[in-house]
């Protein structure tokens, strides 16, 4: 399983409703391809672009989403929101 769990802090948040983001942590050996297909799959979303840094030894993902898929109807069906 490539996406492990949503992040939920303030910053996470803060980017889901201003830049139509969400944030994951990832396994840390996934590829952006892999992570896309996974996400796509799993949501039935295409992601326009996903950025990844490793922090504390841990994978985040930025997933960004296309202007007419909300970003926040994603988080509310995992109860984030």
């Amino acid at each position: 399983m490539i996406l492990q769990y949503p992040l939920s802090t303030e910053k996470a948040v803060r980017i889901l409703e201003a830049e139509n983001k969400i944030t994951f942590i990832v396994d840390r050996r996934a590829s952006k391809k892999e992570i896309a297909k996974e996400f796509e799959s799993t949501f039935k979303v295409k992601p326009l672009k996903i950025n990844t840094e490793i922090k504390d030894n841990k994978k985040i993902a930025y997933i960004k989403l296309k202007p007419e898929n909300s970003a926040l109807d994603i988080a509310t069906k995992l109860g984030l929101m």
